[in-house]
């Protein structure tokens, strides 16, 4: 049985979702980058959060709740972020199942909208989220901006 919780109540594995966010998501050179991310979301309040999924002591995914996600938006809070499922448990739903933890989880803490940004389009729009538009992400790579009104979650 997969448990979604706080990657805070399994240090453990903070090594382990870092190197996932920095491999998935980094550059050669900014792996502390995503270190700092990931050891400033160890706790259970606040913002940035950390989530894991869990089964029979194995991790198998990992996402965020973050204040800000994309430097060009900071008008946009806050932001499920970093979603990553490890290679040989993909393709079973677990992504989905971490969006929508992360969605109620937003919705019970009682924020109203919930975002999110992506290089590529067809998978979040199947999962319900709103395309509303483009933006940029560092340095200038476009990206495509999501969004979930949490009020009719």
């Amino acid at each position: 049985m997969v448990r979604i919780e706080f990657l805070a109540d399994h240090p453990q594995f903070e090594r382990q979702v870092t190197d996932w966010q920095w491999q998935a998501f980094g550059s050669h050179n900014s792996r502390e980058f995503f270190a700092s991310i990931v050891k400033s979301s160890m706790k259970k309040q606040g913002l940035p959060l950390t989530f894991v999924a869990l089964r029979d002591g194995e991790i198998l995914g990992t996402v965020g709740l973050w204040r800000c996600d994309l430097i060009s938006r900071q008008d946009l809070t806050p932001w499920l972020a970093a979603l990553y499922i490890d290679e040989a448990h993909r393709d079973a739903g677990l992504g989905q199942r971490l969006q929508q933890f992360v969605l109620e989880y937003s919705r019970q803490v009682g924020f109203g909208d919930l975002y999110l940004y992506a290089t590529f389009s067809g998978y979040y729009e199947r999962q319900g989220w709103e395309y509303i538009g483009d933006a940029l992400d560092y340095p200038d790579k476009p990206v495509r901006l999501y969004h979930q009104s949490l009020n009719d979650f």
